[in-house]
């Protein structure tokens, strides 16, 4: 009895073990509410209780609900970005005192845009244009009040100068055409501020955002100041200028040359890259944080960005505006901006007055009056120079209003930021000390993880960018934006969800899923405020915005961590989570979509060499990673993830099979609408000599480039002889490839073709003639040329082996080569201008019986009788009407000396 009753005690005793270790088991399977913030010690907290006061589980997130929310929560924030990216007047314009009329600006710029496209040198640039303004001018001369006194003067320079934009090259202008106008009080002024324009055009286009609108805007910006009866406290400088498009010659011309820009203290430049829309403030200073301080408190309608300061001067866009001629060559600070809107037909001839909204007009009138007025009657105009140190960060909101603060105090900003952060993570991490070791394993294990799924999420849809691009459906969503948001951003989604539920599934399978969700939280913040921290140490503004994402989910974490911690991840808690990330995630759809609009156009102008769809869908992951870093937690705190990743890889397999059977086509004819491809034909005629003069090669034949990535694959079933067969080959031995480029773009187009035509004989061909040889010290040779042709022309040199060149007679003196090492000259002229007179110097080690240098000319024939030849009339005829053709014909000669 004794042994049997010890027995059952010891059985007892084992069942009893047995379920206290059950019990434990399930208790660390059982999600405990998360730890308290405040001590950090990653201990449970109580969670609340039931009316019958036993303990209540916290609550896991319902799949269906989280998804359901986060969709909506960015399809709202999306609509508010939509509608502040399309509101165009803040507030209607005012009676009372002259106001900026946009109706009467509208008359100009169809009056201007009616002259046709306003190619330098042509009469309708140099002499109908020329006359037009001078005719307004004149009429509100008269009209104007005793307070002001307006003085117009026709500007005709010549010159030259370097520019290491697209690559490096030289430029030489003669006698190109500039209107200036200076309003300034009665008694006169010594400081100025100007306003700049331009009327000019690229070839076969009207030109009318690219910059007629601009210079519309100006002419009633003159008016309405000139009938104000305050008179100004210093001069505006209304700066007309015919020779923009030629590479910022005009500008060039007026701020070393002319008598006025001595007396300027800063300046405004009206540009665009697209057609309407918002005019945005996309360049600054350089520092003269003042000038920015003035549009902020001015603008009335304001739409401005340091970020995109940043990426512009990056040199990522291959644009460039009168603003660097101004900042280089004037040391004057100044403000840029342009309608970025609608960018597919910009250079186009769809660039007409029409499409350009009233409303447009007027935002940017009413801007631009009030920013002018505002320096013109600002005592620290005249004492610039004290004001001139530090930059800015700024930034609109909503086009509301701009913030703008010193860059010194936004850095002290961001490391106070970063350092709270950093001090509240390692609070959370480090406490207790007893569990330091394994809170630091989790957070860097989740730390990792997010960059893995990050790396993996950027690789496979590169991939699947890069298959796209080889089967030949690059840009089937250059019509259709959305379509590469349900391609490449679904298979974004997709993959970052994949990742972290592996993760979830196979490596955290027995860990609690709300210290899950609070762990990635924080290694999600880690992420950003290291971005701060080193984005800030490179010195850019743009780092602010890591600050919104730092501060504004800190902020969000430390009001609601009661709520997680007693009732897990509820509905109330998401909404209160959502809510406190309103601004960082609201601000980033903003800007985002204000970059798309801005780079979306720019691939289909991008070249032959950049792949457009690698590119966007790069664009498309990093703000896929931006916007998930505060929801990948989401992730763990769901009870499934099963729906959303079917859902998102459904969409993306869809998407795929429609793109990869070419539903999508790239460019669109709509009139409404039109998304056109852009191909430049060049009927040329090419004449090679050797060094003795004799024609050793010609040919003749139309050149095609086409403007993106696709080529010429759309146009092959249009018109089936430009085809792969007719791929142009390069003269290695020639500079440049042996090929008429008007400027020194061949890296960005390395593929074209060159269709077999007739010669070319222009009625006023281009006359090339050597003036000296001359033997200079230290074993040069000088060669002197003089050249008279067209208004536009090419030089392109290319010293010999053994030789080099030293020094020439343009620029500076010293020859600046563009990349390959080629020298590129870009000439060009208005009315009556004498013959081009230069020489260039070069050094050799020795005698070469090949000659010591090659160089050629290339004559472009942009307007008149020699634009295009009947051949290129007719092929031009064949191309569909979704392209955009345009067309001229050229001769190329090269020589040996």
């Amino acid at each position: 009895m004794e042994r049997s009753a010890a027995a059952a005690v010891r059985r007892l005793r084992a069942a009893g073990g047995e379920r206290d270790r059950d019990r434990e088991r399930d208790r660390d399977r059982r999600p405990p509410a998360p730890p308290r913030e405040a001590g950090g010690d990653g201990a449970a907290a109580p969670p609340g209780k039931t009316r019958d006061g036993s303990r209540r589980r916290p609550q896991a997130l319902s799949e269906r609900r989280a998804a359901a929310l986060v969709l909506l929560y960015l399809l709202a924030l999306r609509g508010l970005a939509h509608v502040a990216h399309r509101h165009l007047l803040s507030r209607p314009p005012r009676g009372g005192h002259p106001h900026f009329s946009a109706h009467r600006a509208r008359g100009y710029l169809d009056n201007i845009t009616a002259i046709g496209p306003r190619t330098v040198g042509s009469p309708e640039n140099e002499v109908l244009a020329v006359n037009y303004l001078l005719e307004q001018i004149r009429a509100i001369e008269t009209e104007s009040t005793d307070a002001h006194k307006i003085t117009v003067d026709v500007q005709r320079p010549t010159g030259s100068f370097s520019i290491d934009f697209l690559g490096g090259f030289t430029s030489y202008y003669a006698n190109i055409t500039n209107v200036v106008v200076k309003l300034e009080p009665r008694n006169g002024a010594e400081h100025a501020v100007l306003s700049n324009c331009h009327f000019d055009s690229v070839p076969n286009t009207p030109g009318a955002s690219d910059d007629a609108v601009s210079c519309s805007v100006m002419l009633e910006i003159l008016y309405t100041l000139s009938k104000s009866s305050e008179p100004l406290q210093h001069a505006v400088i209304f700066l007309f200028n015919g020779a923009e498009e030629n590479i910022l010659q005009a500008s060039h011309g007026f701020i070393t040359q002319h008598e006025w820009a001595k007396s300027i203290r800063a300046f405004i430049n009206l540009e665009a890259a697209g057609v309407g829309g918002k005019e945005l403030v996309f360049q600054t200073g350089p520092e003269n944080p003042w000038l920015v301080q003035a549009y902020v408190f001015a603008a009335k309608h304001p739409f401005a960005s340091v970020v995109a300061q940043e990426i512009f001067q990056s040199g990522i866009i291959p644009a460039d505006t009168d603003f660097r001629i101004y900042r280089d060559f004037g040391n004057v600070p100044g403000i840029d901006l342009a309608f970025i809107e609608n960018g597919y037909i910009y250079h186009t001839k769809y660039d007409t007055s029409d499409r350009i909204l009233t409303d447009s007009i007027q935002r940017a009138g009413d801007n631009i009056l009030a920013v002018l007025k505002y320096l013109a009657t600002s005592d620290k105009l005249a004492k610039s120079f004290e004001y001139r140190h530090g930059n800015v960060v700024f930034f609109d909101v909503l086009g509301l209003f701009v913030l703008a603060y010193p860059a010194r105090v936004g850095t002290i900003m961001n490391y106070i930021i970063a350092a709270i952060a950093f001090l509240y993570l390692s609070k959370k991490v480090l406490q207790p000390k007893t569990r330091a070791i394994n809170n630091l394993k989790k957070f860097f294990t989740a730390f990792g993880l997010i960059l893995l799924s990050w790396i993996s999420t950027l690789v496979t849809v590169l991939i699947v960018a890069v298959f796209i691009s080889l089967i030949g459906r690059s840009l089937s969503w250059y019509t259709h934006f959305y379509v590469s948001v349900f391609l490449y951003g679904t298979a974004a989604v997709a993959k970052l969800i994949l990742v972290h539920t592996l993760a979830k599934k196979f490596y955290y399978k027995n860990m609690n899923d709300l210290n899950l969700g609070d762990v990635f939280f924080d290694a999600s913040l880690l992420i950003w405020t290291i971005a701060l921290a080193v984005i800030t140490q490179m010195g850019l503004c743009s780092a602010f915005i890591c600050t919104l994402w730092v501060a504004f989910p800190l902020l969000t974490k430390l009001m609601i961590h009661k709520e997680f911690r007693q009732k897990g991840a509820t509905i109330k808690f998401v909404v209160m989570y959502m809510l406190g990330m309103f601004v960082p995630y609201l601000y980033m759809l903003y800007l985002s979509w204000t970059i798309f609009e801005m780079f979306t156009p720019i691939m289909g102008r991008s070249g032959s060499e950049i792949p457009p769809d690698v590119v966007l869908a790069g664009f498309i992951v990093a703000i896929t990673m931006i916007l998930s870093s505060y929801f990948i937690n989401f992730i763990y705190l769901v009870k499934s993830t099963k729906m959303t990743l079917v859902s998102s890889t459904a969409v993306f397999v869809v998407t795929l099979i429609l793109v990869c059977s070419g539903i999508f086509f790239p460019y669109s004819s709509d009139m409404a609408n039109p998304k056109p491809k852009r191909v430049f034909l060049q009927h040329t005629s090419r004449r090679f000599h050797d060094l003795d003069g004799n024609l050793v090669k010609s040919d003749s034949g139309i050149w095609i480039n086409g403007f993106d990535y696709n080529g010429i694959s759309h146009i092959t079933p249009h018109v089936p002889e430009i085809n792969d067969t007719i791929r142009t080959p390069c003269e290695e031995w020639a500079p440049f490839c042996g090929l008429p480029w008007i400027l020194p773009v061949h890296f960005m187009f390395r593929k074209n073709w060159y269709l077999p035509a007739p010669e070319i004989f222009p009625r006023s061909p281009i006359h090339f003639k050597v003036l000296a040889k001359e033997l200079m010290p230290w074993n040069s040779v000088r060669l002197s040329f003089e050249v008279s042709g067209p208004s536009h022309m090419s030089l392109y040199i290319r010293p010999h082996e053994g030789s080099a060149l030293s020094t020439w007679s343009l620029g500076d003196g010293t020859p600046v080569a563009s990349i390959g090492g080629d020298y590129f000259v870009f000439y060009s002229h208005g009315l009556h201008a004498t013959p081009w007179n230069f020489w260039i110097e070069l050094t050799a080690s020795e005698k070469h019986s090949d000659g010591i240098v090659s160089l050629a000319i290339a004559a472009h024939y942009f307007f008149g009788e020699d634009q295009k030849s009947p051949q290129l009339y007719a092929l031009l005829e064949r191309f569909p009407n979704w392209t955009f053709s345009s067309g001229w014909s050229c001769t190329y000669d090269l020589f040996v000396f």
